[in-house]
């Protein structure tokens, strides 16, 4: 008997280990098990990304008239069925010289999926931000930043880079919009990708200008992911 509860309490310590280290696996921002994941660009220059994340929402408008007047190019990271249903936001999107990333289809947790599932939320996308003019080339941004096995693989096998992010401020929700300004403002550094949720209303389109601002006043300038990619010195 003693034996057979030494070797239950073994197994459930193993079990629950497995568990913690694929819970951690999952939710990495800076580790996939393949292909290259960025969450932060090595670089000496003081150049960041704005990145924002789902929709386009009937937002949309309001957030390229912010960045048009502040000269401020981002990357909009995009959910497909959201893009087939408002594809004039993401023709101007697109139109308005900003970058469009691939967020998935359906904006569901990309954990514990098939690989058909994997390739029709990714290809699915792709199509949808084609079809907006885009040219350039689209990076994922997980959904959740959430991933183990079959997206990576996925990712790695067509050549396509996985963006997360180093500062969120306002990813808990219930941040005040000042709290969100300071937080990104005091942990952004040379190379950072700013997650931010503009499309959703955690974010205010019209905290926008505060946070440009402040970080053009400690010297940094704004580019797009892939720019950023493409001068990383790591």
């Amino acid at each position: 008997m003693r034996k057979w509860l030494t070797g239950l309490g073994i197994g459930i310590v193993v079990v629950v280990t497995v568990a913690a280290g694929l819970y951690v696996l999952m939710n990495s921002r800076t580790y996939q098990v393949a292909g290259r994941l960025v969450d932060r660009v090595e670089t000496n220059e003081k150049l960041v990304a704005l990145t924002f994340d789902d929709g386009p929402t009937d937002r949309t408008p309001e957030i390229l008239r912010v960045l048009g007047e502040l000269q401020v190019p981002a990357t909009f990271y995009l959910v497909g069925e959201d893009l087939a249903a408002h594809p004039e936001y993401g023709a101007a999107i697109a139109a308005a010289g900003h970058e469009i990333g691939n967020h998935s289809y359906t904006h569901r947790r990309l954990v514990l999926v098939s690989g058909d599932t994997v390739r029709a939320e990714i290809e699915r996308t792709d199509a949808e931000i084609r079809r907006t003019g885009f040219p350039g080339p689209i990076t994922f941004r997980p959904p959740y930043g959430k991933k183990l096995w079959t997206l990576p693989h996925y990712l790695s096998e067509h050549d396509r880079t996985a963006v997360t992010w180093d500062v969120e401020p306002d990813s808990a929700g219930g941040a005040s919009q000042k709290a969100i300004v300071a937080e990104t403002l005091a942990g952004t550094r040379p190379g950072s990708i700013i997650l931010l949720h503009v499309m959703h209303g955690t974010t205010e389109p019209a905290t926008l200008p505060d946070i440009v601002n402040g970080l053009r006043a400690q010297g940094y300038r704004f580019t797009t992911v892939s720019d950023l990619l493409a001068k990383g010195t790591g």
